[in-house]
């Protein structure tokens, strides 16, 4: 690891301390020009003596403002304690979970996967545009079917045709045969350029996406692309659970990353993380931005930089190795679970270095899926899959009283 390590509360606290100072204060420094204030403290006391103790709601109550993107340079001078923080997370992220080498990407924390997801597709389109003349009805959008509903969103506002590969029911891998298809339709309907999405962990399955079935599809199309992953439920995991994984940046195809910390980092909602390959964010620079020092180049615009110092904190309250243990843990008893289901031949999908059990819905109840808050693959529909997710607060007793219940159910 190269920027990975283990802080202990008190170096967490003097490093956060320090980028506070960093930051504007209110209380001390003469600003008038900036539509910015701390949270207003006739509501959120900034005097507060627990205050003292609790860095991360100092900077709550500080409230800065990290709009743009900072690990490319010149960004608002109100900020720049923090705004650290999050240049130290992205590149430690990038480095030490994806393998880049060292300042070779870019990135911001984004309000969410979905965003992040967004925000790439959004890059893509727009260097296909610039890079190759594409025009529009050139660019599509190719993903798997399990993939999150967030690229169909994403492609209802970019105005890019979706193209949804099969996945084969016993494995949840994709179907070269239906990708041949998807490519071929795609040809006929006029689209020259793709922007593909791989999987590290789908909503659903958790199923994980080899991403040189997409790649040698895409070259025996002859279609020029650009890769995105959708790491956001597992990009905290899989790359600790499997070392050796293609959905990296040591994989030259791929070019952006999503994560979200808050799934399994357990960060507060609205910290998804976005990484890119250095050269890519500039294509969507907004230059009419021009009163934002380094201009905005974000999706979000303004968005809270306590939540870059959130993710930094858990990341390094854990250390790499407090890390891999918290993971071993959860797939532990996702392992255990998955035996008992077996001992019960209750027919279910779980990828082995994951901690989502997906459980055919013919096997239980809905009334027991509903009592212990399984999520369906559908409220629309009768539902064919029944997920658990195991997540820290999922322990084993918690299992075991599922499955004493479930036992009268079909198998």
């Amino acid at each position: 690891m190269k920027h990975w390590k283990k802080w202990s509360a008190e170096e967490q606290e003097q490093r956060i301390t320090a980028a506070l100072k960093d930051n504007i204060n209110y209380n001390h420094n003469i600003c008038l020009g900036i539509p910015a204030s701390r949270l207003d403290p006739t509501v959120f006391p900034d005097k507060a003596s627990f205050l003292k103790d609790a860095p991360l709601l100092r900077c709550y109550a500080q409230n800065p403002n990290h709009i743009g993107c900072h690990t490319l340079g010149e960004s608002e001078p109100f900020f720049k304690g923090t705004q650290e923080i999050e240049r130290e997370t992205i590149e430690l992220l990038s480095v030490d979970f994806f393998r880049a080498e060292e300042n070779s990407c870019d990135g911001y924390i984004a309000g969410g996967g979905t965003e992040a997801n967004i925000q790439a597709i959004w890059i893509y389109r727009n260097y296909f545009a610039r890079e190759h003349a594409a025009q529009p009805g050139q660019v599509g959008l190719l993903c798997s079917r399990d993939t999150h509903y967030s690229m169909a969103k994403a492609a209802n506002l970019l105005q890019l045709p979706l193209y949804e590969v099969q996945t084969h029911e016993n494995n949840r891998s994709l179907d070269n045969a239906d990708m041949d298809k998807q490519l071929i339709k795609a040809r006929k309907e006029g689209i020259r350029y793709m922007i593909v999405v791989a999987n590290m962990g789908t909503t659903m399955f958790g199923s994980v996406d080899d991403p040189s079935v997409y790649t040698e599809g895409l070259h025996r199309h002859r279609f020029p692309f650009r890769m995105h992953v959708d790491g956001a439920f597992g990009g905290f995991i899989y790359p600790t659970s499997e070392p050796e994984s293609t959905l990296t940046f040591a994989n030259a195809d791929v070019s952006s990353i999503t994560l979200d910390a808050h799934k399994m980092l357990q960060a507060p909602y609205g910290t998804g993380i976005f990484l890119a390959r250095k050269g890519l964010m500039q294509y969507v620079l907004t230059e009419e931005a021009t009163y934002v020092n380094g201009h905005d180049i974000t999706l979000s615009g303004s968005r809270s930089g306590t939540n870059a110092v959130a993710i930094w904190m858990i990341l390094v309250t854990y250390g790499p190795f407090g890390w891999l243990e918290k993971i071993n843990k959860l797939l532990y008893r996702t392992t255990w679970l998955c035996g008992e289901l077996d001992k019960m031949n209750v027919r279910y999908y779980r990828h082995a270095r994951m901690n989502i059990v997906t459980i055919d819905a013919n096997c239980i109840s809905p009334e027991i899926a509903t009592s212990f808050g399984l999520v369906p693959d559908t409220h629309g529909n009768t539902p064919a899959w029944y997920k658990i997710v195991v997540m820290d607060h999922v322990e084993l007793d918690h299992l075991q009283q599922f499955l004493k219940s479930s036992r009268t159910f079909n198998s």
